[in-house]
This record gives structure tokens, sequence and C-alpha cells, in this order.
């Protein structure tokens, strides 16, 4: 096994326990021998022989968080881009069902979830992103039918992938140090655009995208990307692309809306064209991008999806609401 001091001191420093980590060298070693009696090594093997592979654990009820998670994990650790990226494909929504599903109960009751929840099936662990879509319908079906738009926005847009608040700590420092939302801003943006510029020189993959030059320029050249532009009380953010070389060089519109799309849930419909996903769905997405605003401010903020991929348009863009104390104190 390639690597195997450094994925464990990865895995060590990420917080996994010592289950865990010997979860996940069990699944390398597992998938190597696989690979191996294919007369493949694991270190060549492409993103179609990992999906026989994934394929493989599913049909033998082995596609646990753990084995998937380790063995994605792995990937990253050995550079394998195009595998890595798939890896992040069938792992990156595999949070957000069973979050919803929590703070469901938290706002409406567990009446409330019991009954949405009744009419949502989701696919196994490990599935392709298009498995999710009418998961995501029915979702979106059954939350309008039992809650109104007040309530089920608020579910929505919650911390569904389940980043550590911790961190964004540094965004509530550099608030309090510069006394300014717009330089906060303006910061948040600075930064943002000096991380891809490492990553761009590393040639390494940021989050599930290989960064260009051409990415870098893009956002450098728009402050709601990555950051936020004030308007008033309301801060706007414009999303990466969730593929952005292949947004920035594509004219079809269907694909330049696929090509921006995020959502591990949803994102296939849009290149399929069914389900037909609503727009509101992205309240999940605005509860991902103000998190850093929920820190930074000390309170839950309140967000609005403005455009979508899934109300025709090639940009997903939300605005937060500066709370009055923070407009008071830094504005």
């Amino acid at each position: 096994m390639q690597k195997e001091k450094e994925f464990t001191e990865y895995l060590v420093e990420r917080g996994s326990s010592p289950e865990q980590v010997k979860a996940a060298l069990d699944a390398v070693k597992e998938a190597a021998a696989y690979f191996e009696a294919e007369g493949k090594k694991l270190e060549k093997a492409s993103v179609e022989d990992f999906k026989g592979y994934v394929q493989r654990l599913m049909d033998e009820g082995k596609n646990t968080e753990d084995t998937l998670l380790g063995l994605g994990r792995y990937i990253y650790i050995l550079d394998m881009k195009e595998v890595w990226i798939y890896f992040a494909a069938i792992l990156g929504g595999r949070n957000i069902l069973p979050s919803i599903s929590e703070r469901l109960e938290e706002i409406a009751g567990e009446d409330a979830r019991e009954r949405v929840f009744s009419m949502v099936r989701a696919p196994p662990l490990g599935s392709m992103p298009a498995a999710y879509c009418g998961t995501t319908k029915s979702l979106m079906d059954a939350l309008e039918k039992e809650l109104s738009p007040e309530v089920y926005f608020r579910v929505l847009a919650g911390n569904h992938h389940r980043v550590n608040p911790k961190n964004f700590m540094k965004h509530k420092r550099w608030l309090e140090e510069l006394g300014s939302v717009d330089a906060w801003l303006k910061k948040m943006h600075d930064e943002a655009v000096a991380e891809l510029e490492h990553y761009l020189r590393e040639d390494k993959v940021w989050y599930e995208q290989v960064i260009t030059p051409e990415i870098v320029e893009h956002v450098k050249g728009n402050q709601e990307v990555l950051a936020g532009v004030r308007e008033g009380e309301w801060i706007y953010n414009t999303k990466i692309p969730y593929s952005p070389r292949e947004y920035l060089e594509e004219k079809a519109p269907l694909l330049k809306r696929y090509y921006m799309c995020h959502c591990p849930l949803a994102r296939e419909a849009v290149l399929a064209g069914t389900p037909e996903i609503p727009m509101e769905w992205c309240y999940c997405s605005a509860g991902y991008g103000k998190l850093r605003y929920d820190v930074a401010f000390g309170v839950e903020t309140e967000a609005e999806v403005l455009q979508s991929v899934f109300d025709g348009s090639d940009t997903c863009r939300f605005r937060i609401r500066i709370p009055r104390h923070i407009m008071e104190k830094y504005v």
C-alpha cells in the first residue's frame, strides 16, 4: 500500500478514531486486492474501474460510509484527480437528507418530519448522483404539501453538509479586526483568490475543481464569487461553478447551467430535463453559502435565492441579510 504512513497521519489529523482509521486502511487494502486480482493496480485504475468496484460493494452490502469515505480519502492522498472527483460526487450528498430530517424535526416537530419523510426514499450510499434526483423531487413535493414556504425555506437553509462551524472562526476574527463589513468582504475575496492561486501553483484539486488561470481570473473579477458585495443591509453572493473550466468554455445554455450546479442531489436533472426540480430547492445551497456569515455575525442569518439553474439561469446567486446589530457596529 503506497503512502500508508502519510494516509494514516492524514486521517488522524482529520479527527478519525482508531476504528475509523482501521476501517479506511482495510477498505484500501481490500480494494487493492480486488484490482490486483483483475490484473490492475489500484493507483492506475480508471473512474470506470472504480465505478465497477463501488457497484460490487453495493451489491455485497459493503457500501458503508467508513469504507467509501476511507477509500475516497486515499484517492485524494494519491492525487488521482478524476477518480477523486467521482468519489466526491457519490459522497458529497450523504449527509444532506439526514440533516434536513433532523432540522425539520427541530423546526416543525416530529409529526411533520414523519409525514414528509414517509414520502421520501433515498438510494443506497454509493449511487451515482442521477439516482438522487427523484428523491429530491419527492422531498420538495412533500415539503410544499406539508409546510408553508416560510417554514420549509428555513428547514432547507441549514448547514446540511455538516461543515464544522469552527472552519469559519477566522471570518469572525477578520470582521472584528477590520471593523467594517465592506473591508471584511474585500479581505475574504482577496484570501479566496490567493487560495486558488496556491492550488493552481501546486496543481492540486480544490474541493472538486481543477484550477486553471482562467478560473482564477473569473473569481478575481467578481467579488461576489467566494465572498460577497454589500448593498445596504444585504450581501450578494454568486456561486463559483461546480465545473468552472467547462463552464467558462461552454457556449450552449443547457450545458452551461449543468456545469454551474453543485448539488449532488439535483444537478443531473438539469441535463436530463427531468424531474423538474423547483428553484426553492436551492435554499439548501443558500444554507451552505451563508454559514460563514452565521459564524461571523454570531446569529443564524436570513438568506434568499435570487437566481438558480432551476429557474433557467446559468448563475446561482443569493443574498444574505446583515443583522441589525452588525449593521449598527460594522457598517
